[in-house]
């Protein structure tokens, strides 16, 4: 493999492995503090890529102001599923909450079906995201980079959010025990929504540049990218925001490397995922970065 193919190849997995690991901090936050995997997650990354497609083609908004509400209708979404269908089993048996999560998923799919249309719809992208550029003998086009600039800057700002602000530091305490932090004064139920919201904002924007680098949107496009997610967040270790991203990255990087160096082995491009998680849980259970965390009652 030349060198500038390698680049071009580095500069994919960069990209996949950003968008998997901004996916992942969802899933993440949310099991950590309620021990919960919310597979309606994915769901919600593919609403903010149709919010977008809707936006601009039937309120003519511009794409800027039509990312902007998206997100923020996703992290709406992802709070309503949190009162709907996980607040009222809070002090259910740990099962009832996860296959609530599981008829949440379908439930959005087939919502998403009815209402958007089983058909693959084109994304219309901007012009100057999309026109190939060339560094020596790389050719690259802007989203390549853009992509990973906006994953960094969103992760800072939800490091920032958790370990400098007064809803950080209740998030962080319901994750070592719900039960002191809602004697101590917290709105347990107001910090969790947050955080479903907090979560939900990320996967739309993830799903946003998602349908901007695989231009066509879906109702099951959250499906299999949702499901890599959680494997990069167990990974990198599940309850560790910077676990989900270098789980992410390290991820996106198996995957494109793997097909690089062996072509004959794309058809096998999402096994390596799977077989990636058997082996994480069969090794080291907690991730990378993950610590043991005790069951909560």
């Amino acid at each position: 493999m030349s060198g500038s193919l390698f680049v071009q190849h580095l500069f994919n997995a960069v990209t996949l492995g950003s968008l998997y690991g901004l996916i992942a901090i969802g899933y993440t936050m949310v099991y950590g503090i309620l021990r919960l995997i919310n597979f309606a997650h994915g769901e919600v990354f593919m609403l903010g890529a149709y919010f977008v497609f809707f936006g601009i083609s039937l309120f003519h908004l511009p794409w800027g102001v039509a990312v902007i509400g998206s997100i923020a209708v996703s992290s709406l979404c992802g709070i309503f599923v949190d009162r709907i269908a996980y607040k009222p089993l809070r002090s259910a048996p740990r099962i009832s909450a996860l296959i609530s999560a599981i008829g949440v998923s379908f439930l959005i799919q087939n919502l998403a079906i009815v209402i958007f249309g089983g058909i693959p719809r084109p994304v219309a992208r901007p012009d100057w995201l999309v026109q190939v550029m060339k560094v020596g003998e790389v050719r690259i086009i802007p989203l390549a980079i853009v992509v990973p600039l906006v994953t960094l800057a969103l992760v800072l700002g939800l490091l920032w959010i958790v370990y400098r602000t007064k809803p950080g530091l209740a998030m962080r305490a319901i994750s070592k025990d719900i039960e002191t932090t809602r004697l101590m004064g917290v709105s347990v139920n107001k910090i969790i929504a947050f955080t479903f919201g907090l979560g939900s904002a990320l996967a739309a924007a993830s799903g946003i540049m998602w349908a901007l680098r695989y231009p066509q949107i879906q109702p099951f496009m959250g499906l299999v990218p949702g499901l890599k997610a959680f494997i990069a967040a167990v990974f990198g270790g599940i309850g560790s925001i910077q676990g989900a991203v270098i789980g992410g990255m390290l991820l996106g990087l198996i995957e494109i490397m793997a097909v690089a160096f062996f072509p004959q082995l794309s058809g096998y491009r999402d096994a390596f995922a799977f077989v990636l998680l058997i082996i994480i849980l069969l090794l080291k259970p907690t991730g990378l970065m993950g610590e043991k965390l005790e069951d909560k009652i």
